[in-house]
Parts: structure tokens; sequence; C-alpha cells
């Protein structure tokens, strides 16, 4: 583990127009550790993010982004997006994270990897599924879960088709509504996939509403990233899940 500037360094694999990643891994951030971030591409941002563009983003070249992130060596390494893998499914999902490692040889946690860990650490297999994609994406989101042993109860869609500013520009109180919608008596947690949507801010109030977790996209991945870390000092402010390292 990487002793300069404190305990570990977090690298980060980002799309290009991601504008809440970054901004939400630095709330979360635990002490001593830093984030070293690298920007990748493989779509279209003039173009809806559909299936066909969010799948070519998870087929994209990783060589010279990860290249870049490798000057920092850092001890984790996170793949930022979770619909780049959720239109390729599970095995993909996986092999994707054993390739970037084999590449820059630091633990990698992708971010649909990452929900699946945080429900099964938190032992459900029953959830409502939230999110800002079309409709299409929802489905492969649904199926990818469902392989995985968790089954949706319910869907939470936005009511528009968002463009890529769209997705990341939906304020928190539009995001607490969307999650909202997500909770079904048959949901033992709901799930807020995006590292774009800015769900981390209302984490904890989203709980105390609704008596249940919550889990997001990047909540989940620096959940993981700390399990990687031996990291046991609970992060609180931002849901159950965080509340529960080192447990």
């Amino acid at each position: 583990m990487s002793l300069s500037r404190g305990q570990a360094r977090l690298g980060i694999l980002v799309p290009f127009t991601n504008s809440n990643l970054e901004p939400d891994l630095v709330l979360m951030r635990p002490e001593g550790i830093s984030l070293h971030v690298a920007r990748i591409g493989g779509y279209d941002e003039d173009q809806i993010p559909d299936a066909t563009q969010m799948h070519g983003l998870g087929a994209a070249d990783l060589d010279e982004p990860i290249r870049l992130l490798m000057g920092v060596k850092p001890d984790v390494v996170l793949y930022g997006c979770t619909s780049a893998t959720l239109t390729h499914g599970p095995g993909f999902d996986r092999a994707l994270a054993q390739k970037i490692r084999a590449m820059s040889g630091a633990r990698t946690v992708t971010a649909a990897g990452a929900l699946v860990n945080a429900l099964r650490v938190l032992g459900v297999s029953r959830i409502g599924f939230a999110s800002p994609y079309v409709p299409a994406i929802n489905d492969l989101a649904v199926r990818f879960l469902s392989e995985l042993g968790v089954k949706t109860a319910i869907r939470s869609e936005v009511g528009e088709t968002l463009d890529n500013t769209g997705q990341g520009a939906l304020d928190p109180g539009a995001v607490f509504e969307l999650g909202l919608k997500a909770d079904h008596p048959d949901a033992e947690a709901i799930v807020l996939s995006c590292t774009d949507m800015r769900s981390v801010e209302i984490l904890a109030a989203l709980e105390a509403e609704i008596g249940k977790p919550v889990i997001s996209s990047n909540q989940a991945m620096i959940f993981q990233a700390a399990q990687f870390l031996d990291l046991s000092t609970p992060l609180p402010g931002f849901g159950l899940l965080l509340e529960r390292l080192g447990q």
C-alpha cells in the first residue's frame, strides 16, 4: 500500500462527460485516501446515452487512460460507469475488472459489480430500482441483477429522455423523488444506479423516509474500495452501507 500523502490512492476511470462522480467521491473520501482521475471516451456526447452508446463505452479501448492513470500507481482502480457494463452482462463486468487489474496491478472495482457486492453484504435479494437511463438500459440492468440473484420488485424511471448533460443535471430533490417511487413493500432496499446522478446527497434522507437501505453506484464503489483497503472507520452521513464499514 502506498504511503505517499496518506494511506492509499484511488485511481478513477470516469466517462468524459460525467460531472458528478468526482464531487461525490470527494464528499465520501475516507481520511488519508487520495483520488486520481483519468477520463474515458467511446461514446458520442451529443447522442442520447442509450443502450448502444453505453455498450460502446463498455467496449472502448482503455489502454491509454489506464497507462496514464498508472503514473500515480493507485492501490485500487474504480471503473466509474454503471450502465457501460450493465448493458453487456455480468460476465463482461467480471472480465473487465480482471482486465483492468491485469493491466494496472491494482485491485479493481466496477460500478455495477460494486452494487451487487453491496447488496450481498446487506443480505438483500429483492430491490426497487431507480435510474435516469432510457427504458432499454433499465431492462438490461434488471436482467443483469437477476442473473446474479437480485430480483427487482419495481422500477422508477424519469419521465423524459435525458442526454448526458441532463442525467448529470438532475438535482438531488428530483433524485429523492425518483428514489421514493422505487419503494415497494417487497423491496428490501433501493438501488439508485448511475455514477453521474446526484444520489449521494440524499441517501441518508431517503433511508430515513422509507426505513430501508439505499444503495447508489458511487457509494457502493467507495464501500468496496474501502473493503479492499481494509479500512474500518465508518463514514456517516452517506447511508447505512458506509456506516457498516468495519463491522
